[in-house]
C-alpha cells in the first residue's frame, strides 16, 4: 500500500485577495473547511499545512491543524510542497497538493486522481461545457496522448480547430499528486521558457520531461481566487 500525504501550502499573501485563506466561507475560514474536506478522505495516511505567517500558525494551533513553517519567498504552491517535504524529515511515496482555495475538492475526486501509479505526477481534467469558459485564459486547457498523459497546458484553446469541426475540450483541474522523486526533481528545475510564457508550472514539468497522468473526473469544484468566487462558493454551502 502507498503511503499517502496530503499537504495544503498556504500562502498569507494573495494579490487578487488579500489573506483570502482567512475569508469566511459560511462560518469558519476558508482553510479550516478546506482542513476539514481534505480530512474526511480515506486516502490519506496525514493531512497538514505548508504555511509561511505567524498568523496563520495562531489559527491553525485553535483548530488544531498540523503545519510546517516555509519560506515567504517560495514562487508557488509546489515550490512550498517540496521544502515541506526537504525540512519536514516527514515520508511517504505520494504527496497530494491540495489547494487551500478548493474547499470544494471530495474523496471521490481524490479517488479519480489516485487510480493509477504510473507516472510522475497525477492530476485531472474535465470535459468543458460552458463555451465561455473555452476563451476563458483563466480556465487551463489540457490535451492528452492515448494513454492519458499531458502532452500540453495552454490558458488558450487546444487543439485550434479548423472548419468548424465539432471537437471535445477539456479543462485542467489543478490538483496534483507527486511522486517523492518528482518532487526532487522540479526542486532543480529552473523555470522554462513555455511556463514564462503562459504562466503555467506544469509546463516545466513537461519541458524537463516528467511524466504527468491526467484523469478524467466528472465533478465540478468551486476554485476561490477573488471576492467575487467567494460569494459564488456561499451560495454553494447554501445548498
Amino acid at each position: 500500500m502507498r503511503k499517502i500525504a496530503c499537504v495544503i501550502p498556504a500562502r498569507l499573501a494573495s494579490t487578487r485577495f488579500p489573506e483570502k485563506i482567512f475569508a469566511k466561507l459560511g462560518e469558519r475560514p476558508l482553510l479550516e473547511c478546506t482542513y476539514e474536506a481534505a480530512m474526511r478522505c480515506p486516502q490519506f495516511d496525514s493531512v497538514s499545512f505548508a504555511i509561511d505567517s505567524e498568523k496563520t500558525a495562531r489559527v491553525l494551533d485553535k483548530i488544531g491543524a498540523p503545519y510546517v513553517m516555509t519560506s515567504e519567498d517560495c514562487p508557488s504552491g509546489t515550490h512550498r510542497l517540496i521544502e515541506y517535504v526537504l525540512t519536514s524529515n516527514k515520508e511517504a511515496d505520494v504527496w497530494v497538493n491540495w489547494q487551500v482555495d478548493e474547499p470544494f475538492v471530495s474523496g471521490e475526486m481524490i479517488s479519480e486522481l489516485l487510480q493509477s501509479e504510473q507516472g510522475d505526477i497525477w492530476t485531472l481534467k474535465k470535459k468543458i461545457e460552458n463555451p465561455e469558459e473555452l476563451e476563458n485564459p483563466n480556465v487551463v486547457k489540457v490535451v492528452t496522448d492515448k494513454e492519458g498523459r499531458a502532452l500540453y497546458f495552454s490558458r488558450n484553446p487546444i487543439p485550434h480547430v479548423r472548419d468548424d469541426k465539432e471537437h471535445q475540450f477539456y479543462k485542467h483541474i489543478g490538483l496534483y499528486a507527486f511522486s517523492e522523486k518528482a518532487l526532487k526533481t522540479i526542486a532543480t528545475h529552473r523555470l522554462s521558457d513555455l511556463e514564462a510564457a503562459e504562466g503555467l508550472e506544469q509546463l516545466t514539468f513537461l519541458y524537463e520531461g516528467l511524466t504527468i497522468s491526467v484523469h478524467e473526473t466528472q465533478r465540478e469544484t468551486v476554485g476561490i481566487d477573488t471576492p467575487a468566487d467567494l460569494e459564488i462558493a456561499q451560495m454553494s454551502v447554501l445548498v
